[in-house]
């Protein structure tokens, strides 16, 4: 293949080529599952979903515990009133990004003191 052919394939500006075979979607058909029924199964609680953890972290090195607690389907209290500040709002955003990828909320329900709570947990407001 000459080099203004290489170019005009790469362009795509060439023929189009015919494809001897079609897509076979009918072995998808039965495993098609929405996004969210997807992530439910996925975060499915392994742990009685009643049991709720008190965390007080004083450094954010202890995120991985929240993390742990929140995926194995537990509702966490997290309280960083013991933290500075930069560090506080660092281990909010990273119980934010938690909270937001396992498909759960965060409530704030007091000053520096949060509610993580797993997709099947709700929370009613009065």
């Amino acid at each position: 293949m000459g080099a203004v052919r290489k170019v005009v394939s790469y362009l795509g500006l060439g023929g189009i080529d015919q494809y001897d075979d079609g897509y076979d979607d009918e072995q998808y058909e039965d495993e098609y599952m929405p996004a969210s029924e997807r992530a439910a199964k996925r975060w499915r609680s392994t742990v009685e979903s009643s049991r709720i953890v008190m965390v007080q972290p004083l450094k954010y090195n202890d995120a991985p515990m929240i993390g742990q607690h929140f995926r194995e389907g537990q509702t966490v209290i997290m309280d960083v009133t013991g933290m500075p500040m930069p560090e506080a709002t660092r281990m909010v955003d990273f119980a934010a990004g938690l909270a937001y990828g396992c498909e759960g909320r965060i409530e704030r329900i007091a000053d520096r003191v949060f509610l993580l709570a797993p997709a099947h947990v709700e929370i009613e407001n009065t």
